[in-house]
C-alpha cells in the first residue's frame, strides 16, 4: 500500500511538472480547430485573457441541437490557479466567479501550490484520479486512453464530476472548474456538461480540441495537448460501463431529472 502511494505520488509529480513547465498563459497554436455551425463565440471572445492561468476560457457560447444557446458568463474552465495574478483574480471577481472546483490530486496541490481564488469564492477539492491504480497514474504522463477510461471507472471520479455539474445547476453565481493543464479532467467535465445540455458531438469535440490552440500544443504532443482518440476512449467507456450516456448521467453521476432540468434552466437561453 505504501509502495503504491509512493509510485502514485512520483507519477503525479512528474505529470504536474511537465504540464506546467515551459508553458505560458497565452500560447496559441497556429490555428484552432475548424468551427462547427454550432459555435457562436470565437476563440478571442471566449478567452478570459488571464496572464497567470493557462487555457482559461468561457465554457458556453454554443448552440444546442434543439436551437437553444449555452449561456456565457456563467461557467469557466481553466488550468490551475496557483499562479493567478492579482489582475487575474480581479477579472474573475468581475466575472462573478463565486465557486472554484479543483479537480487535481492532493499531490498536485502540494507540488504546484494551492489555488489562488477570487475574493469571497468558495473552494472545492474534487479529486478525480487520486484513488486510481498506479498504472492509470502512469498514463497521465501521456494523457493516454487509460486515463480517460479512468474518468468513468476510478473510485471517486463520478462523485468529483457530479459535484461540479450540480454546483453549476444550483449555484446562482459563476462556477469555475480546473485541473493542472485545463485539458484532460477539465476537458471531460466540459464534454459531459455540453453533452447533457444538448450540444452536438462534433461541437463537443471542437471545444475539447481547443486546448491545443490555447496551450500552443503541436499535433501529437500529448504532454501539452489533447487528441480526439482520448475523448473517444472516455465515451466508449461510458457505453461499456453504463450502456449509454444517459445511463452514465443518471446511474454513474447520480444526477436526477430535477438536477438536469435545473442545469438546463440556468445554462440555456
Amino acid at each position: 500500500m505504501l509502495r503504491n502511494r509512493a509510485i502514485q505520488a512520483a507519477l503525479v509529480a512528474t505529470v504536474a511538472l511537465s504540464a506546467s513547465l515551459g508553458s505560458t498563459a497565452i500560447a496559441f497554436a497556429a490555428d484552432p480547430p475548424a468551427a462547427t455551425s454550432s459555435v457562436i463565440d470565437n476563440t478571442d471572445q471566449r478567452a478570459l485573457g488571464l496572464t497567470g492561468v493557462l487555457n482559461a476560457r468561457d465554457a458556453g457560447g454554443y448552440r444546442t441541437t434543439d436551437g437553444h444557446t449555452v449561456r456565457t458568463g456563467l461557467v469557466f474552465r481553466t488550468g490551475d490557479l496557483s499562479k493567478a495574478t492579482d489582475a487575474d483574480l480581479a477579472k474573475l471577481t468581475g466575472d462573478n466567479v463565486v465557486s472554484v472546483h479543483d479537480l487535481r490530486t492532493g499531490y498536485e496541490q502540494t507540488l504546484l501550490g494551492v489555488d489562488k481564488v477570487p475574493a469571497g469564492a468558495t473552494e472545492h477539492h474534487d479529486d478525480v484520479i487520486g484513488q486510481a491504480p498506479p498504472q492509470v497514474m502512469a498514463s497521465t504522463l501521456s494523457a493516454g486512453t487509460d486515463l480517460y477510461r479512468a474518468f468513468i471507472t476510478a473510485p471517486g471520479a463520478n462523485e468529483a464530476f457530479a459535484n461540479v455539474i450540480k454546483d453549476i445547476a444550483y449555484n446562482p453565481g459563476g462556477v469555475l472548474f480546473h485541473c493542472t493543464a485545463g485539458k484532460d479532467r477539465t476537458g471531460w467535465t466540459s464534454a459531459v456538461l455540453l453533452t447533457i445540455l444538448g450540444v452536438d458531438k462534433d461541437t463537443v469535440y471542437y471545444d475539447y480540441l481547443l486546448s491545443n490552440y490555447y496551450r500552443g500544443a503541436k499535433d501529437g504532443d500529448m504532454m501539452n495537448g489533447v487528441t480526439a482518440s482520448a475523448l473517444d476512449a472516455a465515451f466508449d467507456q461510458v457505453n461499456q460501463t453504463y450502456g449509454s450516456f444517459d445511463n452514465y448521467v443518471h446511474d454513474g453521476l447520480k444526477l436526477t431529472d430535477g438536477d438536469i432540468a435545473a442545469l438546463k434552466t440556468k445554462m440555456l437561453a
